[in-house]
């Protein structure tokens, strides 16, 4: 169960090796959480965030996911579920893929879609139906800016990470009464420059505080809630002129 400012004692990362899942579970780890499962794909960098993890004096356990096969997520969440409740599922997993690459490999933008859209309705879908199931715990879904209007540069990424948006406050509205918390995180270019920019440690940060608010929408950083809401009612001729 969660502790008394709603923080996590067992947490679950769908996308094991994600930088700002790791950084979280860190954040977490020092405040509450004392069991971990990082799910992924079995590599020596899933197996080393383990331990990196247990160095931080957490119980944590790697499971074999794949985002790409939705016909074993009920199986491969299940086991996790069944070996004890799980306070937090983080899902984290995407890949950026290259716009101009997949603009001419349409296969490869369909792998983008597939693991940022489709991979995650299924995890997400089977997470929360397993938390409804035991009466408690919170979904926090990593969403991203790019999502709330596609740009030229990025729009096959963007496009993914709109249905992924959607499908979480759509979820999050189902389950409103369950006991289960839902909350869509849209974070800024991780690691990149200039104002809007942000880190994994920020994500994480942020991530704490709207667990202990109960937040279901977080921004990283917040100053883009209001930069989102102008760009999303500029004109369109306008906006592709923005150097985005």
């Amino acid at each position: 169960m969660k502790d008394a400012f709603g923080l996590p004692r067992s947490l679950l990362v769908l996308g094991g090796t994600s930088g700002i899942a790791l950084a979280t579970a860190r954040r977490l780890i020092a405040r509450s959480t004392r069991t971990v499962w990082l799910a992924g794909r079995p590599s020596p960098a899933l197996e080393e965030a383990a331990e990196s993890l247990r160095a931080l004096g957490a119980d944590t356990r790697t499971v074999a996911f794949d985002a790409l096969d939705p016909a074993s997520h009920e199986t491969v969440l299940g086991k996790v579920f069944a070996d004890g409740d799980i306070d937090l599922v983080l899902l984290a997993f995407g890949v950026l893929g290259d716009q101009a690459h997949d603009e001419r490999e349409p296969l490869r933008a369909v792998h983008v879609a597939q693991t940022n859209y489709t991979g995650a309705v299924s995890a997400g879908l089977v997470a929360g139906r397993a938390l409804q199931t035991q009466g408690h715990g919170s979904l926090v879904v990593l969403s991203s800016v790019a999502g709330e209007r596609a740009r030229r540069a990025d729009f096959i990424y963007g496009s993914s990470k709109a249905g992924l948006d959607a499908f979480t406050q759509g979820l999050g509205d189902a389950l409103h009464g369950t006991g289960v918390h839902v909350m869509v995180v849209r974070p800024g270019h991780v690691r990149g420059e200039g104002p809007l920019a942000t880190t994994p440690e920020a994500v994480a940060t942020a991530i704490e505080l709207g667990l202990r608010r109960r937040s279901e929408t977080v921004w990283v950083p917040g100053v883009l809630r209001v930069v989102m809401a102008a760009l999303r009612h500029t004109p369109r001729a306008l906006f592709r002129r923005l150097p985005l």
